[in-house]
Protein backbone atom coordinates (compact mmCIF):
# COMPACT_ATOMS: atom_id res chain seq x y z
CA UNK A 1 0.00 0.00 0.00
CA UNK A 2 1.31 3.24 -0.67
CA UNK A 3 0.74 5.98 1.91
CA UNK A 4 2.20 9.28 3.51
CA UNK A 5 4.23 8.86 5.98
CA UNK A 6 4.38 12.63 6.56
CA UNK A 7 0.98 12.97 7.49
CA UNK A 8 0.77 9.98 9.70
CA UNK A 9 3.79 11.68 11.41
CA UNK A 10 1.70 15.14 11.93
CA UNK A 11 -1.09 13.55 13.04
CA UNK A 12 1.02 11.41 15.71
CA UNK A 13 2.67 14.44 16.97
CA UNK A 14 -0.58 16.77 18.00
CA UNK A 15 -2.16 13.67 19.18
CA UNK A 16 0.46 12.72 21.51
CA UNK A 17 0.03 16.24 22.81
CA UNK A 18 -3.48 16.26 23.05
CA UNK A 19 -3.92 12.88 24.24
CA UNK A 20 -1.49 13.40 27.26
CA UNK A 21 -4.02 14.75 28.84
CA UNK A 22 -6.90 12.89 27.63
CA UNK A 23 -8.11 15.67 25.68
CA UNK A 24 -9.79 13.69 22.84
CA UNK A 25 -11.50 10.76 25.22
CA UNK A 26 -14.58 9.86 23.50
CA UNK A 27 -14.74 12.88 21.08
CA UNK A 28 -17.49 13.23 18.76
CA UNK A 29 -16.58 13.22 15.00
CA UNK A 30 -16.90 16.42 13.40
CA UNK A 31 -18.98 16.73 9.93
CA UNK A 32 -17.01 20.16 9.64
CA UNK A 33 -13.96 18.21 9.31
CA UNK A 34 -14.41 14.90 7.49
CA UNK A 35 -11.19 13.21 5.56
CA UNK A 36 -9.63 15.65 3.46
CA UNK A 37 -11.46 15.35 0.65
CA UNK A 38 -6.31 11.67 4.23
CA UNK A 39 -3.96 12.07 0.52
CA UNK A 40 -5.46 12.44 -4.06
CA UNK A 41 -10.57 10.91 -8.83
CA UNK A 42 -13.07 9.76 -11.12
CA UNK A 43 -15.18 6.35 -10.98
CA UNK A 44 -17.56 4.40 -12.39
CA UNK A 45 -15.68 3.80 -15.41
CA UNK A 46 -17.95 5.24 -18.75
CA UNK A 47 -16.51 2.69 -21.15
CA UNK A 48 -15.31 -1.18 -20.07
CA UNK A 49 -11.99 -2.02 -21.10
CA UNK A 50 -10.91 -5.11 -23.13
CA UNK A 51 -11.48 -8.11 -20.21
CA UNK A 52 -10.26 -6.45 -17.39
CA UNK A 53 -12.72 -3.70 -16.54
CA UNK A 54 -15.98 -3.19 -14.55
CA UNK A 55 -18.35 -5.64 -13.29
CA UNK A 56 -20.60 -4.06 -10.95
CA UNK A 57 -18.97 -3.06 -7.46
CA UNK A 58 -21.45 -2.54 -5.37
CA UNK A 59 -19.74 -4.97 -2.08
CA UNK A 60 -19.90 -3.54 1.60
CA UNK A 61 -16.53 -3.75 1.47
CA UNK A 62 -16.05 -1.55 -1.64
CA UNK A 63 -18.75 0.93 -0.23
CA UNK A 64 -17.14 1.09 3.05
CA UNK A 65 -13.59 1.90 1.61
CA UNK A 66 -14.78 4.48 -0.72
CA UNK A 67 -16.92 5.95 2.65
CA UNK A 68 -13.06 5.59 4.71
CA UNK A 69 -11.62 7.77 2.05
CA UNK A 70 -14.01 11.30 1.48
CA UNK A 71 -15.44 9.19 -1.72
CA UNK A 72 -15.51 9.23 -5.08
CA UNK A 73 -13.95 11.79 -7.04
CA UNK A 74 -15.46 11.70 -11.04
CA UNK A 75 -12.92 12.79 -13.67
CA UNK A 76 -13.47 11.22 -17.05
CA UNK A 77 -10.40 11.67 -18.77
CA UNK A 78 -8.64 10.24 -15.78
CA UNK A 79 -10.87 7.53 -15.26
CA UNK A 80 -10.57 6.60 -18.93
CA UNK A 81 -6.98 6.73 -18.72
CA UNK A 82 -6.80 4.68 -16.05
CA UNK A 83 -9.00 1.77 -17.41
CA UNK A 84 -6.91 2.17 -20.74
CA UNK A 85 -3.81 1.22 -18.35
CA UNK A 86 -5.75 -1.90 -16.68
CA UNK A 87 -6.78 -2.64 -20.09
CA UNK A 88 -2.93 -3.05 -21.43
CA UNK A 89 -2.12 -5.14 -18.40
CA UNK A 90 -4.52 -7.81 -19.90
CA UNK A 91 -2.10 -9.87 -21.66
CA UNK A 92 0.67 -9.09 -19.16
CA UNK A 93 -1.10 -10.15 -15.28
CA UNK A 94 -1.65 -13.51 -14.78
CA UNK A 95 -5.04 -13.44 -13.03
CA UNK A 96 -7.26 -14.70 -16.13
CA UNK A 97 -9.88 -15.16 -13.81
CA UNK A 98 -10.36 -11.62 -11.98
CA UNK A 99 -11.46 -8.83 -12.99
CA UNK A 100 -10.24 -5.77 -12.26
CA UNK A 101 -12.11 -2.37 -11.73
CA UNK A 102 -11.04 1.03 -11.15
CA UNK A 103 -11.70 3.40 -8.23
CA UNK A 104 -10.49 6.80 -8.11
CA UNK A 105 -11.05 8.29 -4.21
CA UNK A 106 -11.45 11.84 -3.30
CA UNK A 107 -8.63 12.26 -1.04
CA UNK A 108 -5.41 14.24 -1.44
CA UNK A 109 -3.51 11.95 0.94
CA UNK A 110 -1.06 9.38 -1.38
CA UNK A 111 -1.99 6.12 -1.50
CA UNK A 112 -3.63 2.82 -3.61
CA UNK A 113 -4.69 -0.41 -2.33
CA UNK A 114 -6.64 -3.18 -3.96
CA UNK A 115 -9.02 -5.67 -2.94
CA UNK A 116 -9.38 -9.31 -3.36
CA UNK A 117 -12.47 -8.78 -5.05
CA UNK A 118 -10.73 -7.05 -7.59
CA UNK A 119 -11.47 -3.38 -6.77
CA UNK A 120 -8.05 -1.40 -7.58
CA UNK A 121 -8.10 2.15 -5.28
CA UNK A 122 -5.93 5.29 -6.22
CA UNK A 123 -6.31 8.51 -4.62
CA UNK A 124 -6.25 11.83 -6.40
CA UNK A 125 -3.43 12.62 -4.18
CA UNK A 126 -0.79 9.66 -5.84
CA UNK A 127 -2.28 10.90 -9.55
CA UNK A 128 -0.68 14.61 -8.77
CA UNK A 129 2.14 12.99 -7.65
CA UNK A 130 2.95 10.74 -10.79
CA UNK A 131 4.81 12.26 -13.90
CA UNK A 132 3.63 9.97 -16.36
CA UNK A 133 1.91 6.88 -17.25
CA UNK A 134 4.44 4.50 -16.51
CA UNK A 135 4.66 5.74 -12.74
CA UNK A 136 1.01 5.78 -11.92
CA UNK A 137 1.46 2.38 -14.02
CA UNK A 138 3.84 1.27 -12.11
CA UNK A 139 1.45 1.55 -8.76
CA UNK A 140 -1.70 -0.11 -10.25
CA UNK A 141 0.82 -2.72 -11.32
CA UNK A 142 2.00 -2.87 -7.48
CA UNK A 143 -0.83 -3.18 -5.96
CA UNK A 144 -2.65 -5.84 -7.99
CA UNK A 145 0.70 -7.99 -7.41
CA UNK A 146 -0.50 -8.30 -3.90
CA UNK A 147 -3.82 -9.47 -4.93
CA UNK A 148 -2.39 -12.26 -7.51
CA UNK A 149 0.21 -13.20 -5.29
CA UNK A 150 -2.60 -13.80 -1.59
CA UNK A 151 -0.18 -11.74 -0.11
CA UNK A 152 -3.32 -10.05 2.62
CA UNK A 153 -4.58 -13.82 2.88
CA UNK A 154 -0.69 -14.56 3.77
CA UNK A 155 -0.25 -11.89 6.29
CA UNK A 156 -3.87 -12.90 8.10
CA UNK A 157 -2.23 -16.15 8.55
CA UNK A 158 0.68 -15.31 9.61
CA UNK A 159 -0.55 -12.79 12.25
CA UNK A 160 -3.00 -15.28 13.51
CA UNK A 161 -0.83 -17.67 13.88
CA UNK A 162 1.69 -15.26 15.71
CA UNK A 163 -1.17 -14.53 18.11
CA UNK A 164 -1.86 -18.31 19.02
CA UNK A 165 1.71 -18.87 19.80
CA UNK A 166 2.34 -16.14 21.81
CA UNK A 167 -1.08 -16.63 24.14
CA UNK A 168 0.28 -19.91 24.30
CA UNK A 169 3.75 -18.90 25.53
CA UNK A 170 1.72 -16.65 28.24
CA UNK A 171 -0.66 -20.09 29.62
CA UNK A 172 2.60 -22.44 29.39
CA UNK A 173 5.04 -20.38 30.59
CA UNK A 174 4.97 -17.05 32.20
CA UNK A 175 3.51 -13.39 31.13
CA UNK A 176 6.92 -11.93 30.48
CA UNK A 177 8.04 -14.66 28.17
CA UNK A 178 4.75 -14.46 26.50
CA UNK A 179 5.06 -10.76 25.90
CA UNK A 180 8.92 -11.43 24.84
CA UNK A 181 7.61 -13.98 22.33
CA UNK A 182 4.71 -11.68 21.10
CA UNK A 183 7.20 -8.75 20.75
CA UNK A 184 9.43 -11.11 18.49
CA UNK A 185 6.04 -12.23 16.48
CA UNK A 186 5.76 -8.47 15.39
CA UNK A 187 8.68 -8.23 14.32
CA UNK A 188 8.59 -11.04 11.68
CA UNK A 189 5.39 -9.80 10.62
CA UNK A 190 6.97 -6.41 10.09
CA UNK A 191 9.74 -9.05 8.40
CA UNK A 192 7.06 -10.74 5.93
CA UNK A 193 5.15 -7.71 5.00
CA UNK A 194 8.81 -5.90 3.58
CA UNK A 195 9.53 -8.51 1.75
CA UNK A 196 5.57 -9.05 0.41
CA UNK A 197 6.44 -5.30 -0.38
CA UNK A 198 9.57 -5.95 -3.01
CA UNK A 199 8.06 -8.84 -3.91
CA UNK A 200 4.64 -6.44 -5.24
CA UNK A 201 7.28 -4.16 -6.30
CA UNK A 202 9.27 -6.56 -8.59
CA UNK A 203 6.12 -8.47 -10.10
CA UNK A 204 4.75 -5.16 -10.68
CA UNK A 205 7.66 -3.79 -12.90
CA UNK A 206 7.56 -7.05 -14.60
CA UNK A 207 4.26 -6.48 -15.51
CA UNK A 208 4.61 -2.96 -16.57
CA UNK A 209 7.53 -3.63 -19.25
CA UNK A 210 5.13 -6.46 -20.74
CA UNK A 211 2.64 -3.93 -21.27
CA UNK A 212 5.02 -1.72 -23.11
CA UNK A 213 5.64 0.83 -20.11
CA UNK A 214 9.46 2.51 -19.10
CA UNK A 215 10.24 -0.08 -16.38
CA UNK A 216 12.19 2.65 -14.47
CA UNK A 217 8.42 4.46 -14.14
CA UNK A 218 8.42 2.68 -10.93
CA UNK A 219 12.01 3.80 -9.02
CA UNK A 220 11.04 7.41 -10.34
CA UNK A 221 7.58 7.21 -8.70
CA UNK A 222 9.09 5.86 -5.22
CA UNK A 223 11.69 8.40 -5.55
CA UNK A 224 8.73 11.20 -5.46
CA UNK A 225 7.25 9.39 -3.03
CA UNK A 226 10.42 10.08 -0.36
CA UNK A 227 10.95 13.31 -1.60
CA UNK A 228 7.04 14.07 -0.42
CA UNK A 229 7.34 12.63 2.84
CA UNK A 230 10.72 14.55 3.00
CA UNK A 231 9.44 17.64 2.22
CA UNK A 232 5.95 17.73 4.60
CA UNK A 233 8.69 16.83 7.52
CA UNK A 234 10.54 19.68 6.78
CA UNK A 235 7.16 21.90 7.07
CA UNK A 236 7.04 21.39 10.59
CA UNK A 237 10.34 21.71 11.31
CA UNK A 238 11.76 18.07 11.60
CA UNK A 239 15.23 17.71 9.76
CA UNK A 240 14.11 16.18 6.43
CA UNK A 241 17.57 13.40 6.80
CA UNK A 242 15.72 11.72 9.64
CA UNK A 243 12.09 11.86 8.64
CA UNK A 244 11.39 8.29 7.34
CA UNK A 245 10.22 7.86 3.58
CA UNK A 246 8.44 5.01 4.79
CA UNK A 247 5.17 4.32 3.01
CA UNK A 248 4.30 2.63 6.23
CA UNK A 249 6.27 1.81 9.23
CA UNK A 250 6.50 -2.16 7.99
CA UNK A 251 7.17 -1.79 4.44
CA UNK A 252 10.49 -1.11 3.41
CA UNK A 253 12.49 2.30 3.39
CA UNK A 254 12.34 4.20 -0.05
CA UNK A 255 15.63 4.02 -0.90
CA UNK A 256 15.69 0.23 -0.37
CA UNK A 257 12.47 0.26 -2.69
CA UNK A 258 13.96 2.52 -5.20
CA UNK A 259 17.53 0.38 -5.09
CA UNK A 260 15.33 -2.49 -5.89
CA UNK A 261 13.15 -0.96 -8.07
CA UNK A 262 16.04 0.24 -10.37
CA UNK A 263 18.07 -3.24 -10.07
CA UNK A 264 14.86 -5.16 -11.51
CA UNK A 265 14.11 -2.53 -14.20
CA UNK A 266 17.75 -3.03 -15.39
CA UNK A 267 17.54 -6.80 -15.78
CA UNK A 268 14.33 -6.16 -17.86
CA UNK A 269 15.78 -3.15 -20.51
CA UNK A 270 17.91 -0.20 -20.95
CA UNK A 271 16.91 3.28 -19.72
CA UNK A 272 13.88 5.27 -22.34
CA UNK A 273 13.30 1.41 -23.51
CA UNK A 274 9.18 1.42 -22.66
CA UNK A 275 7.06 4.55 -23.26
CA UNK A 276 6.82 6.63 -20.23
CA UNK A 277 3.16 8.13 -21.76
CA UNK A 278 3.82 11.32 -20.10
CA UNK A 279 1.66 13.42 -22.49
CA UNK A 280 -1.42 11.33 -22.55
CA UNK A 281 -1.51 11.09 -18.68
CA UNK A 282 -0.56 14.73 -18.01
CA UNK A 283 -3.48 15.63 -20.26
CA UNK A 284 -5.71 12.90 -18.46
CA UNK A 285 -4.84 14.94 -15.16
CA UNK A 286 -5.39 18.89 -16.09
CA UNK A 287 -7.83 20.98 -14.00
CA UNK A 288 -7.97 17.32 -11.28
CA UNK A 289 -8.43 19.07 -7.95
CA UNK A 290 -5.18 19.66 -5.59
CA UNK A 291 -5.54 19.44 -1.90
CA UNK A 292 -8.49 19.66 0.12
CA UNK A 293 -11.60 19.65 -1.26
CA UNK A 294 -13.66 22.69 -0.13
CA UNK A 295 -17.02 20.92 0.69
CA UNK A 296 -14.79 18.90 3.32
CA UNK A 297 -12.88 22.14 4.35
CA UNK A 298 -9.91 24.28 2.78
CA UNK A 299 -6.08 24.73 3.89
CA UNK A 300 -4.73 28.41 2.99
CA UNK A 301 -1.76 28.95 4.84
CA UNK A 302 -2.43 29.17 8.45
CA UNK A 303 -6.22 30.00 7.62
CA UNK A 304 -9.04 26.80 7.84
CA UNK A 305 -12.38 27.98 5.88
CA UNK A 306 -15.56 25.35 6.13
CA UNK A 307 -17.86 26.81 3.35
CA UNK A 308 -20.60 24.37 3.96
CA UNK A 309 -20.90 24.87 7.79
CA UNK A 310 -19.77 28.36 7.38
CA UNK A 311 -16.98 29.10 9.54
CA UNK A 312 -13.11 29.74 9.35
CA UNK A 313 -10.47 30.08 11.87
CA UNK A 314 -7.18 31.01 11.89
CA UNK A 315 -4.28 29.25 13.70
CA UNK A 316 -1.09 30.96 15.26
CA UNK A 317 2.31 31.63 13.56
CA UNK A 318 4.27 28.77 12.92
CA UNK A 319 1.60 26.10 13.16
CA UNK A 320 0.98 23.56 9.70
CA UNK A 321 -2.37 22.30 9.42
CA UNK A 322 -4.51 19.19 8.44
CA UNK A 323 -7.63 18.16 7.95
CA UNK A 324 -8.51 14.71 9.82
CA UNK A 325 -11.70 13.03 9.77
CA UNK A 326 -12.63 13.94 12.92
CA UNK A 327 -10.58 17.35 13.80
CA UNK A 328 -8.70 19.80 12.39
CA UNK A 329 -5.01 19.07 14.09
CA UNK A 330 -2.07 21.56 13.82
CA UNK A 331 1.25 21.22 14.93
CA UNK A 332 4.09 23.90 15.27
CA UNK A 333 7.57 23.39 14.64
CA UNK A 334 9.10 19.94 15.76
CA UNK A 335 5.60 19.73 17.34
CA UNK A 336 6.23 21.30 20.67
CA UNK A 337 3.04 22.78 20.72
CA UNK A 338 -0.23 21.58 19.06
CA UNK A 339 -3.72 22.61 18.17
CA UNK A 340 -7.29 20.56 17.86
CA UNK A 341 -10.47 22.42 16.57
CA UNK A 342 -13.34 20.18 16.62
CA UNK A 343 -17.14 20.21 17.13
CA UNK A 344 -19.65 18.34 19.80
CA UNK A 345 -23.38 18.14 20.17
CA UNK A 346 -24.40 20.10 23.42
CA UNK A 347 -28.15 20.43 24.08
CA UNK A 348 -28.95 24.04 24.20
CA UNK A 349 -30.39 23.43 27.64
CA UNK A 350 -26.73 22.67 28.86
CA UNK A 351 -25.21 25.65 29.91
CA UNK A 352 -21.49 25.80 28.38
CA UNK A 353 -20.58 26.01 32.11
CA UNK A 354 -21.59 22.61 33.02
CA UNK A 355 -20.39 20.82 30.02
CA UNK A 356 -16.55 22.34 30.18
CA UNK A 357 -16.79 20.73 33.78
CA UNK A 358 -18.41 17.52 33.07
CA UNK A 359 -15.67 15.55 32.88
CA UNK A 360 -14.57 15.25 28.97
CA UNK A 361 -10.74 16.64 29.76
CA UNK A 362 -8.77 15.61 32.45
CA UNK A 363 -7.19 18.04 34.69
CA UNK A 364 -8.75 21.06 34.60
CA UNK A 365 -8.44 24.43 36.34
CA UNK A 366 -11.58 25.20 38.14
CA UNK A 367 -10.53 28.61 38.76
CA UNK A 368 -9.38 29.10 35.33
CA UNK A 369 -13.10 28.83 33.42
CA UNK A 370 -14.17 32.23 31.85
CA UNK A 371 -16.83 33.72 30.26
CA UNK A 372 -16.39 35.41 26.95
CA UNK A 373 -17.44 36.20 23.55
CA UNK A 374 -16.30 35.23 20.35
CA UNK A 375 -17.39 37.44 17.35
CA UNK A 376 -21.07 37.20 18.73
CA UNK A 377 -20.82 34.09 20.28
CA UNK A 378 -21.17 32.39 23.68
CA UNK A 379 -17.77 30.92 25.05
CA UNK A 380 -15.81 29.77 27.65
CA UNK A 381 -11.99 29.31 28.05
CA UNK A 382 -10.16 27.10 30.20
CA UNK A 383 -7.09 25.91 31.21
CA UNK A 384 -6.15 22.18 31.85
CA UNK A 385 -2.58 20.65 32.99
CA UNK A 386 -1.39 17.44 32.35
CA UNK A 387 2.49 15.85 33.08
CA UNK A 388 4.57 18.14 30.98
CA UNK A 389 1.67 19.54 28.92
CA UNK A 390 -0.14 22.89 29.56
CA UNK A 391 -3.77 22.87 27.59
CA UNK A 392 -5.72 26.21 27.09
CA UNK A 393 -9.35 25.45 25.65
CA UNK A 394 -12.46 27.60 24.34
CA UNK A 395 -15.88 25.99 24.00
CA UNK A 396 -17.79 27.87 21.51
CA UNK A 397 -21.65 27.38 21.02
CA UNK A 398 -21.87 27.88 17.11
CA UNK A 399 -25.57 27.82 16.98
CA UNK A 400 -28.30 25.25 18.83
CA UNK A 401 -26.18 22.43 20.17
CA UNK A 402 -23.71 22.55 17.91
CA UNK A 403 -20.51 23.60 20.11
CA UNK A 404 -17.01 23.76 18.68
CA UNK A 405 -13.78 23.01 20.99
CA UNK A 406 -10.63 24.82 19.68
CA UNK A 407 -7.84 22.93 22.19
CA UNK A 408 -3.80 24.42 22.49
CA UNK A 409 -1.48 22.14 23.92
CA UNK A 410 2.35 23.76 24.81
CA UNK A 411 5.13 22.71 27.45
CA UNK A 412 5.05 26.50 28.81
CA UNK A 413 2.39 28.50 28.62
CA UNK A 414 3.58 32.29 29.18
CA UNK A 415 2.20 35.50 28.16
CA UNK A 416 3.37 35.39 24.66
CA UNK A 417 1.63 31.49 23.80
CA UNK A 418 -1.69 32.94 25.84
CA UNK A 419 -1.77 35.75 23.15
CA UNK A 420 -1.36 33.63 21.02
CA UNK A 421 -4.26 31.38 21.53
CA UNK A 422 -6.45 34.41 22.13
CA UNK A 423 -5.82 35.43 18.59
CA UNK A 424 -6.95 31.97 17.46
CA UNK A 425 -10.23 32.06 19.46
CA UNK A 426 -11.04 35.77 18.40
CA UNK A 427 -10.20 34.51 14.42
CA UNK A 428 -13.49 31.80 14.79
CA UNK A 429 -16.08 33.12 13.17
CA UNK A 430 -18.95 32.30 11.21
CA UNK A 431 -19.22 33.47 7.12
CA UNK A 432 -22.12 34.16 5.33
CA UNK A 433 -23.11 32.42 1.71
CA UNK A 434 -21.42 34.66 -0.72
CA UNK A 435 -17.96 33.89 1.14
CA UNK A 436 -18.03 29.97 1.10
CA UNK A 437 -19.20 30.79 -2.43
CA UNK A 438 -16.32 32.08 -3.52
CA UNK A 439 -14.01 29.09 -1.77
CA UNK A 440 -12.54 27.19 -4.86
CA UNK A 441 -10.74 23.93 -4.83
CA UNK A 442 -6.81 24.20 -5.78
CA UNK A 443 -6.66 22.21 -9.02
CA UNK A 444 -3.74 20.66 -11.16
CA UNK A 445 -2.97 23.09 -14.06
CA UNK A 446 -0.89 22.56 -17.06
CA UNK A 447 2.23 24.95 -18.44
CA UNK A 448 4.61 24.34 -21.55
CA UNK A 449 7.60 26.15 -20.44
CA UNK A 450 8.98 28.64 -22.89
CA UNK A 451 12.84 30.01 -23.47
CA UNK A 452 14.00 31.63 -20.62
CA UNK A 453 11.61 29.50 -18.02
CA UNK A 454 13.15 27.94 -14.85
CA UNK A 455 11.76 26.22 -12.28
CA UNK A 456 12.00 29.17 -9.35
CA UNK A 457 10.63 31.54 -12.14
CA UNK A 458 7.64 29.40 -13.29
CA UNK A 459 7.11 28.00 -9.67
CA UNK A 460 5.98 31.82 -8.60
CA UNK A 461 3.03 30.95 -10.17
CA UNK A 462 2.19 28.24 -7.37
CA UNK A 463 -0.92 28.96 -5.59
CA UNK A 464 0.32 26.93 -2.51
CA UNK A 465 1.18 29.07 0.85
CA UNK A 466 4.64 27.29 1.71
CA UNK A 467 7.58 26.07 -0.10
CA UNK A 468 6.28 26.40 -3.94
CA UNK A 469 9.79 25.96 -5.76
CA UNK A 470 10.04 23.07 -3.81
CA UNK A 471 6.23 21.70 -4.58
CA UNK A 472 6.56 22.29 -8.31
CA UNK A 473 10.17 20.59 -8.13
CA UNK A 474 8.26 17.39 -6.38
CA UNK A 475 5.28 17.34 -8.50
CA UNK A 476 7.55 17.51 -11.70
CA UNK A 477 10.29 15.12 -10.70
CA UNK A 478 12.97 17.88 -11.00
CA UNK A 479 15.98 18.12 -8.92
CA UNK A 480 17.24 21.48 -8.99
CA UNK A 481 16.42 24.93 -10.46
CA UNK A 482 17.73 25.14 -13.16
CA UNK A 483 16.27 25.78 -17.06
CA UNK A 484 12.82 24.02 -17.74
CA UNK A 485 12.95 21.93 -21.13
CA UNK A 486 11.32 24.37 -23.81
CA UNK A 487 8.14 22.56 -25.39
CA UNK A 488 7.83 20.22 -22.16
CA UNK A 489 4.74 20.48 -20.14
CA UNK A 490 4.89 20.98 -16.32
CA UNK A 491 2.15 20.38 -13.84
CA UNK A 492 1.62 23.75 -12.13
CA UNK A 493 -1.00 24.10 -8.73
CA UNK A 494 -3.51 26.86 -9.77
CA UNK A 495 -6.80 28.30 -8.54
Amino acid sequence: MVGSAALSRLRAEAARALLAAAVVASLAGCAAMDSQGDPAVPIEAPAAAPHVLVESASSAEHKRMVALFGGEYKDAAAERYLNGVLAKFADAIDDENRTYRITILNSPIVNAFALPSGDLFVTRGLLALANDGSEVAAVMAHEIAHVTKRHALARAEQEKRAAVISKAAMVIQNRQRGEEVEATAKLSIAGFSRQQELEADETGIKTIARAGFDPYGASRFLASLGRSSALRASLIGQNASSAKPDILATHPSTPERVAQAVKVARSIAAPDVGTSDRDAYLSAIDLMMFGDDPSEGTIRGRKFVQPRLGFSFVAPDGFVLENSTQAVLGVKEGGAEALRLDSVAVPGTTSLETYVASGWIDGLVASSVATIDVNGMAAITATARAGEWNFRLAVIRFSGSEVYRLIFATHALDPGREKQFRAAIDSFRKIDPDEAGRVQPLRIGLLTAKAGDTAASVSARMVVPDKPLETFELLNGLESAGPLKVGQRYKLVVE
